[in-house]
């Protein structure tokens, strides 16, 4: 078959590997959490939060590139 071109016969035989057992499954309600969590914002504008933002992204392509 050419480039690009499709063959049913090419994809008959095809099967995807899915050995999962139970013990790997994760148990959602193993560890359940309650609480609450508060942002107090004061006198941050928006354009703050999008410096620290930038940053935070400029720190980590950094780190990256070391």
């Amino acid at each position: 078959m050419g480039f690009g071109s499709y063959d049913e016969s090419e994809q008959e035989n095809q099967s995807m590997d899915t050995d999962l057992e139970d013990s790997d499954a994760v148990n959602t309600a193993e560890h359940e959490h309650e609480g609450a969590v508060e942002y107090e914002f004061g006198e941050t504008t928006s354009d703050d939060l999008l410096d620290q933002l930038s940053d935070i992204k400029d720190r980590q392509g950094e780190r990256e590139a070391e």
